[in-house]
């Protein structure tokens, strides 16, 4: 990898607008906010940030309901505030990664409104995916990834549009040349901006199978499950491939797709290293590891995913993509539970150790570094004990249709899975410092701040030699100086494969070798790897090396 691309040494901070800083106290964030924390981003070493959508929208999904693609999200700022918070950031040597919603815009998009109206010359109905009903109902049985059936009926045109998300979010037909190349000017007007690249939303979804025939059905479920006959469709290769040729090529971006449903086979296509798709994916499978048991409730359970079941994932894609395509190295984001509640141990006595852990072990593999907002700090899940509480359309649809449609859980156990499993876990407002709202604004949040916010805060981290932050700025100056973390032979330690209790692997490069291990439990263990005299530690989370001890979700790195 002596030609290795810049984005593959790099570490990317996500940042939810949304949830980061408000700057005019109105209790929802915005660009000048972000602005204001460019220092403290600087300052953690990371070289990218990824804003979630700042676009126009309908805020019925997060924004990701996009109503104007060249506009701006008034809450947020104007395109004045966006090109300001660009230049500092360019002036801090940050790049800055817009996020690209094109499967499905907003219902109050110009395209879909004048996709209503059904005329033989319209150009714009073609923009979306319409059908007749068949026997007066939907064209198929498809359900939203959101709850609820995937088609809405116009009563006034007599057809059904397609939205795999809410039915505020029609899916876009990329079938259709003249949609493709509205999107391809739209991204490279963005482009001419100035931003450095574009995280795609869901962009696996794209290309949609022909014939739109029934999905599979669980038992007790009311809708058929598109996601797997929808995921890496017929033409979504040659799309992206004249995307890359229309736009990403001209430019040294980086680029990540959001692959929802992707195989490694898959993977090796969008991202490989040949460049003529995207840089890298995000893959979801350590993701839904822990999902319910019962496949009519999805993802909604709490308990924990074994270590062995994790660990097999995670290697398979190290090993899979080496010297073929790049890896994107994520433990949350806006759409996840927050690493520590749910991979690790955010009780008092764990938290930060277990923090430290789970962020060693994804830092030293091979891919690109995604952090998101909050977990160099060890925030935690939010712990909502009422629904009121919670304000994602994904977790209201979920309760109403598992509580009070098929009654398969009671309210106590979905409110127990929601604060296991909701992305409103991840989304509340960044913890500052102790002050009112956890410095976060001086207005009521548009949702509730954690209630450890005075104890879990980036000013209380500042000021601890021995924080989470430090121990992720160390791991991203490592990175940024070893070549073996970004190119070094990623191997499992031999005999490692069925531990339950600890992840041992190495990285080798030449004559060097980089081992890393790490006790995913509360228990004291015992392990020997015969490491060398010789090594050299880079880092730990506890004071001082106990050899073959190892401590409570104890991580340690060796290089020799």
């Amino acid at each position: 990898m002596a030609n290795s691309k810049w984005w593959q040494k790099a570490v990317v901070y996500q940042v939810y607008p949304k949830s980061f800083q408000d700057s005019d106290n109105d209790g929802v964030g915005d660009l000048n906010g972000i602005t204001k924390r460019l220092d403290y981003i600087k300052k953690l070493g990371v070289d990218v940030i990824w804003l979630n959508p700042i676009y126009k929208t309908s805020n019925i999904d997060g924004g990701y309901d996009i109503s104007d693609y060249q506009a701006l999200n008034p809450t947020f700022g104007n395109m004045a505030d966006f090109e300001e918070l660009l230049n500092r950031a360019h002036t801090l040597g940050l790049k800055v990664m817009m996020d690209l919603v094109v499967n499905h815009s907003s219902f109050e998009h110009e395209w879909f409104k004048k996709s209503l109206v059904k005329e033989k010359d319209n150009p714009y109905r073609d923009y979306y995916i319409w059908c007749d009903p068949i026997e007066g109902h939907a064209p198929n049985n498809w359900g939203s990834f959101f709850s609820g059936p995937a088609w809405t009926y116009d009563q006034a045109s007599g057809q059904y549009y397609l939205h795999l998300f809410a039915k505020e979010q029609p899916d876009l037909n990329w079938d259709n040349p003249n949609l493709r190349h509205s999107i391809f000017e739209m991204m490279n007007w963005w482009a001419n901006k100035g931003i450095d690249g574009f995280r795609m939303d869901v962009i696996s979804l794209i290309s949609k199978p022909e014939g739109l025939s029934d999905a599979p059905k669980d038992d007790n479920a009311l809708y058929g499950n598109a996601g797997d006959l929808v995921a890496n469709g017929p033409h979504v290769h040659e799309y992206l491939r004249e995307m890359n040729q229309q736009v990403l090529s001209k430019y040294d971006w980086i680029t990540v797709g959001e692959t929802a449903g992707v195989t490694v086979d898959e993977a090796l296509k969008y991202a490989n290293l040949n460049g003529s798709e995207l840089n890298m994916v995000f893959q979801f499978e350590h993701m839904g590891l822990d999902g319910n048991r019962n496949p009519a409730l999805g993802k909604w359970d709490d308990h924990h995913v074994s270590l062995p079941e994790l660990r097999e994932n995670l290697v398979k894609w190290q090993r899979a993509l080496n010297k073929k395509a790049w890896n994107s190295l994520y433990w949350n984001n806006h759409d996840q539970p927050r690493v520590v509640s749910r991979f690790g141990n955010d009780a008092p006595k764990y938290r930060v150790l277990s923090a430290k852990m789970l962020a060693a072990v994804l830092h030293f593999m091979q891919g690109t570094p995604y952090v998101y907002q909050g977990e160099e700090l060890g925030m935690t899940n939010a712990g909502f004990q009422d629904l009121k509480d919670y304000r994602d359309v994904e977790s209201f649809n979920a309760y109403h249709e598992l509580v009070e449609q098929t009654k398969l859980v009671d309210k106590e156990m979905m409110l127990k899975y929601l604060r296991a499993r909701s992305r409103d876990n991840a989304r509340t407002p960044m913890q500052w410092n102790n002050s009112s709202n956890a410095g976060f604004s001086e207005h009521t949040p548009w949702i509730k701040v954690n209630s450890n916010y005075k104890e879990i805060n980036a000013e209380n981290a500042l000021d601890d030699p021995c924080s989470i932050f430090y121990f992720y700025q160390r791991l991203i100056n490592l990175r940024h100086k070893l070549p073996i973390i970004t190119e070094g032979e990623f191997e499992l330690v031999s005999g490692n494969e069925k531990d339950e209790f600890v992840f041992a692997y190495t990285r080798k490069l030449e004559q060097q070798t980089l081992l890393v291990v790490a006790n995913f439990t509360a228990n004291e263990v015992k392990r020997n790897y015969d490491v060398p005299q010789t090594r050299k530690m880079l880092i730990q989370n506890y004071d001082e090396d106990k050899d073959n001890y190892l401590r409570p979700y104890e991580v340690k790195v060796y290089m020799y």
